[in-house]
């Protein structure tokens, strides 16, 4: 199915990874997002659903909170173990924004990033 198109829609993130290699396969194991390579010769990537794509750049620091930049999940429970899994630590448990189901991660590169659960 291709990605919806529209006006305001988040549809790509640049990430900063310490390693893309690293990055990319934490990010394929605990969320399902696809990596390929780009007619440039650099790493792409799609989310779990298709709808967002993106890059991870090596030589920029972190993103921390600010914005928490969040991805949907099936169960935040079993993916913050995962996360923890793939030796990521959780910097927010579940809990914290009741009644939201949500945690926040640091990823392998150090970005802070959210996973949410929708609660129906």
């Amino acid at each position: 199915m291709p990605p919806t198109f529209g006006h305001g829609k988040v549809c790509y993130l640049d990430v900063p990874a310490a390693d893309i290699a690293t990055s990319a396969e934490f990010y394929r194991k605990v969320f399902g997002w696809q990596s390929r390579r780009r007619d440039d010769g650099s790493l792409g990537f799609d989310d779990g659903v298709g709808q967002v794509s993106g890059s991870w750049s090596v030589g920029r620091p972190p993103s921390v909170p600010g914005i928490v930049i969040s991805i949907m999940v099936d169960d935040a429970a079993a993916t913050c173990e995962a996360i923890m899994a793939e030796g990521c630590e959780i910097v927010q448990p579940i809990g914290a924004e009741a009644p939201e189901i949500t945690a926040h991660f640091r990823d392998p590169g150090g970005n802070v990033l959210g996973v949410y659960q929708d609660r129906s």
